[in-house]
């Protein structure tokens, strides 16, 4: 009876499941029709879109038109992306379904269900497309009203030159004004009865260069000699008195300090410089009212006499009501200067006869910059990829320059720069007018949020990160970007100028906005809300949660910046259901302590940014499932032990960043992430967690990594082999491998040395970094990383001799902390070597010594902590008297010798050095050896800029080169 019982409901449940597959692939057909359909509708619409985009500035109908096909669009996307990431969970639903033990008649009872809730989703998901397929058809009936043309939008990169950026910091024209500047800063108060603080403005239009001149005039040698503090503020617009004073403090003290109100603030400011001679700049200035500035005034006024405060503002009324001392006009460039400062970014690498072909046209356009650097640089860059007269000619005749609604002077050379890029490059730029102005953005960082929003496309031969490095170069190129800065992890910092900043938000003002506190900065109405696709919120340590933030529920970028954890945790969840098209979502340096669950219902979730969360305890599991996830950063979040058990679902992650977080171990399956190109650890397992965590021959899998990886606690490693498996010398995008040998163990597990020779890497490696090794020999492959840059080997144990590192041609800087009692010539590679190509070879019959080079590339050198180093020795004591064409660090600026107790004197290579810096700190015998005006021989080191000895610094000028 149970039987036929069994047998009935089974014979149901398979003809139901079978009709459900029936209705299931019609479905599917009929989507990927309408889909179909839509692509050709945006097609024909896409045909007059550059044509549509330009009329747009002066016809505010199309503008209309154009927001409401920019609506459809973003609806059109998320739509698409809703259909492709519910057949890819579907069939990663399967896949792990199939693996699972299971009876017969749970599995059909399964398989129903699963194939009910799949039919119903993918019903649900066809309606919408219907439904924006109906509006779409619609906006693409209204575009014959317009008359559109056919404007055929630039497809094609512009052509790049072979350095990624032209050097445009010099200044032309501005010297006068520099040398009057400063002489304002340096000249004697005491002509100005009682007065410690005088204020000196810089009051000019936009785009002249008031920024530029202000850093000359800080950054100046006799400047940084004569204040005691210099602080350097950015204001801009809306001004915030607490915010300026809380920046004023962080740049003295190097740290954001905790109070809140304006009053102890400025206390803090006035003890932080009393009796010492300061120079503020308060770059970028609007607010005018005095009541506002009168506090922080007051706050600055016991400083020492000689102090001074560098205003840039716009506006005159600024200069008066800072009751400044003096006060510079900035007037435009010259025709020439102005010419100088366009030629030399269009003509860069162009030959004389191409410089002389466009100059006639060049000086013409020049001529429509009305003496604004700014404008003279940005269409220097336009003009650098234009190779014909023609294309000269069509950007001197362009319509733009024409354009009378847009703000006068700067906008039309932006706009034809503008217009002059392919799309996608021009959604990059207008992207980062979601940040405020003056806002530091870092390279790496831009480029992964480009490619969250799906502005990146890869190509067989250039992944998407390569594309967004180059259409940054580009936007680097034009001017748009600017005040760059290399930082040490090789990624690049940067600002947009206020004007071109102005220009992304004329370009992007109905679709990105900024909440502080419960104010937003202009009033929105509930349309806006609907539009509005990016924000950046800062929830202050007194503020009450915005809650305008629900109304805008298609967001697509969310950034918060929160410095309460109640005022942001407890809405958080309610934010995670409301903003359900999230593509990007950045916490970073928030205090929260907990994510909730329904972070994982984010299906468009793209950009996931945790990072210097330092009270963030734990991340969901459910994290797991956000199948689109591209890029997750737990940079600093120290509390975070470990990673979701179950990761391995996030088959699109690409970027993976866990550096100085508290995660013990990486998930097993982390070896299926095969997208992954960034993993910054990779931490081998002790025996706690051994069951769930990875092993290091995973790592063998991901095949794609670049940039930098450390391997931490290889002390862990129980087999050799899982080294041997990891390959990393196949991971030949790597250029930074850092291998510390730490860990729980307490006993070696394995040979350190076949460990370490198993870690070898790519021959192209530029740094590399080898802690805690205990082995007695360094690997054999490390003379073979010729490209090295950085090299780090410190707190290893004692090797009987070094490898003749002045051998590596590239090597730039040098850091050496093993137990040895004597540093011996032979890391130089002066010896003879096979084949007679490097070091010092005989040639020829009489046996003479070959012309030879050591560290030829060396700057910085670093012998640290060495407590055994007793003796140095210089090049006499091996090979006789030096030899005219031996050329021993002939690069080296900067010397480091610290810890060596025991070690007596600098050998004589190092002396001769070109040093500009020397730190000689914990070494006794060597502080007294060299010590200032007393030490038998600080005549062979006074000649050094600036020496450092048991952390106490001297100064001299700079010797004549």
């Amino acid at each position: 009876m149970a039987d036929a019982l069994v047998s009935t409901i089974l014979e149901q449940i398979m003809t139901t499941a079978r009709l459900q597959v029936e209705h299931e692939v019609k479905l599917v057909v009929g989507v990927e029709k309408e889909i179909e359909h839509l692509k050709n509708n945006f097609q024909a619409i896409r045909d007059v879109l550059e044509d549509a985009e330009r009329k747009q500035l002066k016809d505010a109908a199309v503008k209309n038109w154009l927001n409401n096909l920019k609506d459809v669009s973003y609806d059109m996307d998320d739509v698409l992306d809703e259909w492709s990431t519910a057949v890819l969970k579907w069939e990663m639903e399967e896949a792990e379904n199939a693996l699972a033990p299971k009876s017969v008649v749970s599995s059909f009872l399964r398989s129903y269900c699963f194939c009910f809730r799949r039919v119903a989703r993918r019903h649900e998901i066809a309606c919408k497309i219907v439904e924006v397929g109906q509006k779409l058809e619609d906006i693409a009936k209204q575009k014959a009203v317009f008359g559109f043309e056919l404007h055929k939008a630039i497809e094609k990169e512009p052509d790049r030159q072979t350095t990624s950026f032209v050097d445009v910091s010099r200044v032309h024209g501005r010297e006068d004004e520099k040398k009057n500047v400063i002489s304002k800063l340096l000249c004697d108060s005491s002509t100005q009865e009682g007065r410690k603080v005088q204020v000196i403005s810089i009051v000019g239009m936009g785009g002249l260069g008031k920024t530029t001149l202000a850093q000359l005039a800080y950054n100046a040698d006799e400047i940084k000699t004569y204040f005691e503090k210099r602080i350097w503020v950015c204001v801009s617009h809306p001004f915030d008195e607490n915010t300026v004073a809380k920046a004023i403090i962080e740049d003295l003290s190097g740290a954001a300090p905790n109070l809140v109100e304006l009053e102890p603030l400025c206390k803090r400011i006035s003890e932080s410089i009393e009796g010492k001679k300061f120079l503020l700049v308060l770059d970028d200035v609007w607010e005018d009212n005095p009541r506002k500035w009168e506090p922080l005034k007051e706050s600055l006024e016991c400083g020492a006499p000689g102090s001074r405060i560098l205003v840039t503002t716009r506006k005159d009324t600024v200069a008066k009501m800072m009751e400044s001392d003096y006060s510079l006009l900035l007037g435009k460039l010259t025709d020439e200067e102005c010419w100088s400062v366009f030629s030399q970014v269009a003509f860069y690498g162009r030959s004389q006869d191409a410089c002389e072909m466009f100059t006639e046209i060049g000086r013409q356009i020049v001529d429509r910059c009305k003496g604004l650097p700014l404008a003279a640089k940005i269409l220097g860059g336009l003009m650098q990829s234009k190779t014909t007269t023609e294309e000269w000619d069509n950007i001197l005749s362009n319509e733009l320059w024409e354009i009378e609604e847009v703000e006068k002077g700067i906008f039309p050379p932006l706009l034809l720069s503008y217009y002059d890029l392919p799309v996608a490059i021009r959604s990059c730029f207008t992207y980062c007018a979601m940040f405020p102005k003056d806002h530091v953005m870092e390279r790496g960082k831009l480029i992964k949020m480009w490619m969250a929003q799906g502005y990146l496309k890869a190509s067989p031969s250039k992944e998407m990160e390569l594309v967004g490095e180059g259409y940054f170069e580009i936007l680097a190129t034009r001017a748009f970007f600017q005040d760059f800065q290399e930082t040490d992890e090789d990624s690049i910092k940067f600002k947009m100028h206020d004007i071109v900043h102005d220009f992304a938000q004329f370009l992007m003002k109905d679709e990105c906005f900024t909440v502080e506190t419960d104010v937003l900065k202009r009033q929105k109405t509930g349309s806006f809300y609907e539009r509005a696709r990016h924000a950046i919120m800062t929830v202050s340590n007194w503020a009450r949660f915005p809650q305008s933030i629900y109304k805008a529920g298609k967001l697509r970028s969310l950034l918060i910046r929160s410095f309460n954890d109640t005022a942001i945790s407890q809405p958080l969840l309610e934010l995670l259901r409301k903003l359900t098209y999230l593509r990007l979502f950045d916490l970073s340096v928030s205090q929260i302590e907990e994510i909730p669950s329904d972070v994982g219902k984010l299906l468009h979730l793209r950009y996931l940014d945790f990072s210097y969360c330092k009270w963030l305890k734990e991340l969901p599991e459910t994290i797991s499932d956000l199948y689109n996830l591209q890029s997750l950063d737990l940079t600093w979040c120290v509390a975070v032990k470990k990673l979701p058990q179950k990761m391995r679902k996030l088959i699109r992650l690409r970027h993976l960043e866990i550096f100085g977080s508290g995660v013990a171990f990486l998930p097993r399956g982390i070896e299926e992430l095969t997208s992954l190109r960034t993993l910054t650890n990779f931490i081998v397992s002790g025996r706690r967690g051994r069951s769930a965590a990875a092993n290091l021959g995973e790592v063998g899998n991901l095949s794609h990594l670049r940039g930098t990886l450390w391997i931490e606690k290889l002390l862990n490693v129980r087999d050799v082999n899982e080294a041997v498996k990891a390959e990393i010398k196949k991971k030949k995008y790597l250029i930074g491998l850092y291998l510390l040998f730490n860990g729980d163990e307490t006993e070696l597990r394995v040979d350190q040395n076949a460990l370490i020779e198993a870690l070898q890497p790519p021959s192209n490696l530029q740094v590399l970094c080898i802690s805690e090794f205990r082995g007695t020999l360094l690997p054999n492959w490390i003379m073979s990383l010729t490209k090295l840059r950085g090299l780090d080997i410190s707190h290893c144990g004692s090797f009987e001799v070094l490898p003749p590192f002045g051998r590596l041609p590239y090597l730039e800087k040098l850091k050496i902390g093993v137990k040895t009692r004597k540093l011996d010539v032979g890391f130089l590679g002066l010896g003879p070597v096979n084949n007679g190509s490097e070091g010092i070879s005989k040639n020829g019959e009489n046996g003479e010594m070959a012309p030879v080079s050591a560290f030829p590339k060396l700057i910085e050198l670093s012998i640290w902590k060495m407590e055994e180093l007793e003796g140095w020795d210089g090049i006499g004591t091996s090979l006789g008297e030096k030899d005219t064409r031996t050329a021993i660090m002939p690069q080296l600026r900067e010397l480091e010798v610290k810890g060596c107790t025991k070690l007596k004197a600098l050998p004589d290579y190092v002396l001769t050095a070109p040093l500009l810096e020397l730190r000689i700190n914990e070494c006794p015998l060597l502080s007294e050896r060299y010590e200032e005006e007393k030490g038998e021989d600080w005549n062979k080191i006074s000649h050094i800029s600036e020496i450092e000895i048991n952390y106490q610094r001297s100064k001299r000028p700079p010797r004549n080169s």
